[in-house]
């Protein structure tokens, strides 16, 4: 048996069939009733060849080391032997198929390559008088020992094969989609997406303008998360939310003793980035002194923390955000101008939300999920008058205050409809009702009761199917009365 096995691993190049044909083998001179060659892909066993495995029930071989007989063999190295798989509690029978009305006995075998463990081979066989386990376990072993380098390559096959397959998504994503977590299909995001993908392989510093709300730290991700760095530190710090003397503190860190309340050394942003991404946002707002040091750095990628001489190196990649006026803060000499042509490399402007109406509904809609799953609440749609007010709002908080107004709807709703009583007042407001339909002249508490009688008839409407004498019994009104109103509003029952 052992000359046959080693003929196959000679002649035989592809190595799916040649660990086939080493159970065939095994099943021809041993008597073998099931088999099965396990392979360690990751932490993770799976079952690669069988004999006497249906293809559905192979899917089902799986273990995690340690896990099961077949797990403790490849966990510690050690061959297995269960003389009776019907008196066993210990034997899994994950694929459901080791079932005998005889003595059947399981042998499990660690597969040994370079003196590590990638892998198992296990058969079942019928036991009688004249079976020696032992033997068998022993004869077992040799041939897992010449399997494995087989068994090697086809774990290199996997690994290259999920290799093949990550690139192949990663090329996806850089070349269609939208980046990160980013939502917005207008013309102005898909101009941004491209400047992200083309930006991103790169180590090329970012400037990324636009004002207060925006989502500039998002693409500051997202730039990230299409970047070699993925996996690396990716550090914020918001220079504007920090007192004056502490930005560069946290900036460059401390030494025990640099200045009052300094009693122990502290390593900053900068240092805690190495490897990865550095992202500073409201950049426009740093001391004369920091633009100095911050200069320094993004020449030489070296610092000295306060109160120390020693200069540090670190590898970071720099992404800077402002929603200030650069170029109006270098004229009145608030910004240092070598430092504004070090960070304009790649700049990259985020329109305003108004500037792009035609993603509102898209990110209400996105944020709508988002606080479904955060309040468990289950609101799947928005109705026609709240969706005109979305619409017509100037939103000067931009995607920031979108947000907030989802979040107060999604609470509010009572059924699975975000109506316009459920927006937030600043949406009631004048500025934000003037666009509204028959909303010319008319005083703002005409508008609001307006609104929100069209909202119940609407509603009631679509929850009779568009039977009117039902919706009107459940308003409390005559039909009559429910075509004058409908009339009124102009309402049509289509």
């Amino acid at each position: 048996m052992i000359q046959e096995v080693s003929s196959v691993i000679i002649h035989e190049r592809d190595v799916n069939i040649l660990l086939e044909k080493i159970l065939d083998i095994l099943e021809q001179r041993m008597g073998m009733l099931r088999g099965t060659f396990a392979l360690l892909i990751g932490d993770t066993l799976k079952i690669e060849a069988s004999r006497g495995l249906e293809e559905k029930k192979k899917k089902l071989g799986f273990y995690r080391l340690g896990e099961g007989i077949t797990g403790h063999v490849a966990e510690t190295g050690r061959s297995h032997i269960i003389p009776d798989l019907r008196k066993d509690p210990r034997f899994l029978n994950r694929t459901g198929t080791h079932k005998y009305p005889y003595q059947a006995a399981f042998i499990c075998v660690p597969l040994f390559h370079h003196e590590e463990i990638i892998g198992t081979l296990s058969i079942d066989r019928p036991v009688d008088e004249n079976t020696d386990l032992e033997r068998d376990a022993a004869l077992l072993e040799i041939v897992a020992g010449i399997a494995a380098d087989a068994a090697a390559e086809c774990i290199a096959m996997h690994e290259e094969r999920e290799s093949l397959l990550e690139e192949n998504r990663k090329l996806r994503d850089l070349l269609s989609g939208n980046p990160g977590k980013l939502v917005g299909s207008s013309r102005e995001m898909r101009q941004i997406y491209r400047q992200l993908r083309q930006v991103a392989p790169s180590d090329a510093t970012v400037l990324i303008r636009g004002a207060s709300g925006t989502g500039k730290e998002l693409l500051a991700r997202a730039i990230v998360e299409l970047s070699d760095r993925r996996d690396r530190p990716f550090i914020t710090l918001n220079c504007a939310a920090l007192p004056e003397n502490l930005v560069e503190s946290e900036l460059f860190g401390h030494e025990k003793g640099a200045f009052t309340g300094a009693v122990a050394r502290r390593i900053g942003r900068a240092e805690a980035a190495d490897g990865g991404t550095l992202f500073l946002d409201e950049i426009g707002d740093l001391t004369a002194q920091t633009q100095v040091k911050l200069l320094r750095f993004l020449q030489e990628k070296t610092f000295s923390r306060i109160g120390s001489n020693e200069e540090l190196h670190s590898d970071v990649r720099f992404i800077a955000a402002t929603s200030r006026n650069l170029e109006e803060l270098m004229e009145k000499k608030l910004f240092r101008e070598d430092l504004y042509y070090r960070l304009n490399i790649f700049p990259i402007m985020v329109p305003e939300l108004a500037a792009r109406p035609g993603d509102i509904i898209l990110l209400a809609e996105h944020f709508i999920e988002k606080m479904n799953l955060k309040y468990g609440k289950k609101v799947t749609k928005i109705s026609p008058t709240a969706v005109s007010m979305l619409n017509s709002y100037r939103w000067p908080g931009n995607v920031r205050e979108l947000e907030n107004c989802v979040e107060r709807a999604v609470l509010t709703a009572q059924d699975d409809c975000i109506h316009s009583y459920n927006l937030p007042p600043s949406l009631q407001s004048a500025s934000g009702l003037h666009r509204l339909p028959d909303a010319e002249g008319k005083s703002r508490i005409d508008v609001l009761l307006a609104n929100y009688e069209r909202e119940l008839l609407t509603s009631a409407i679509r929850r009779s199917n568009g039977n009117l004498s039902e919706a009107g019994r459940e308003l409390g009104i005559s039909p009559r009365m429910m075509n004058y109103r409908m009339g009124k509003l102009k309402l049509h029952l289509k």
